[in-house]
């Protein structure tokens, strides 16, 4: 139940939403486990029907489809990249905290980094349910609102739920979004390492 209510909380209230999951005396393990298993299924199952039963066309053509096999490798992959993703992203948070004057216990913090990440990243995640349709322009928007949200919601939570004061939550916010973009750079580089190694796309003739 709280699944759901944080999940919805954090897009409709996240203000109140904050201050609940703060209060909350959860372990980092039980927020990721409870939460990121579940979310990350949503963008990998979309896609998986949407490239395999959908497909999308090139320049007004007959729709590609990918073959069920390879769909599964590389949204196998993708699942994992996500949980992963979203793991190494809470560690960084956490270990960012004492720079930045949080003086929570170290299970408070690992636990409030942890629940950092998972949160920020669930409007990305609920946006994945536009892969059901793979069309380029229509998830390039979703997802990019989707991600535009998810910085809104790390400016706006840190200083909720790592209780330090706006100017140090600024630099720390600022610090979180870096990390971000350098860990999307990191998993772009490595989806064309994976796809050069021969683990690309295999088509429906």
């Amino acid at each position: 139940m709280a699944f759901l209510e944080h999940t919805l909380g954090i897009i409709l209230h996240p203000d109140s939403e904050w201050k609940a999951i703060r209060n909350e005396k959860h372990s980092f393990r039980q927020v990721f486990l409870s939460h990121v298993p579940l979310l990350a299924l949503i963008p990998v199952l979309a896609f998986f029907i949407g490239v395999t039963q959908v497909g999308w066309s090139v320049g007004g053509g007959d729709p590609v489809k990918l073959t069920v096999l390879s769909a599964m490798e590389l949204c196998g992959l993708t699942y994992f990249a996500l949980l992963f993703g979203v793991y190494i992203l809470g560690e960084f948070i956490n270990f960012m905290s004492k720079t930045y004057g949080v003086r929570d216990s170290e299970e408070k913090r690992h636990y409030e980094g942890t629940a950092l990440a998972v949160y920020i990243s669930t409007p990305v995640f609920l946006a994945g349910i536009f892969g059901l349709y793979p069309d380029i322009w229509l998830n390039v928007t979703a997802i990019g609102i989707a991600g535009m949200y998810s910085v809104y919601l790390i400016y706006e939570g840190i200083p909720i739920l790592m209780n330090i004061d706006k100017d140090r939550a600024f630099m720390y916010a600022s610090s979180v979004v870096t990390v971000g973009l350098v860990m999307l750079v990191v998993l772009l580089v490595s989806a064309v390492i994976f796809w050069n190694l021969g683990l690309g796309p295999v088509y429906v003739d």
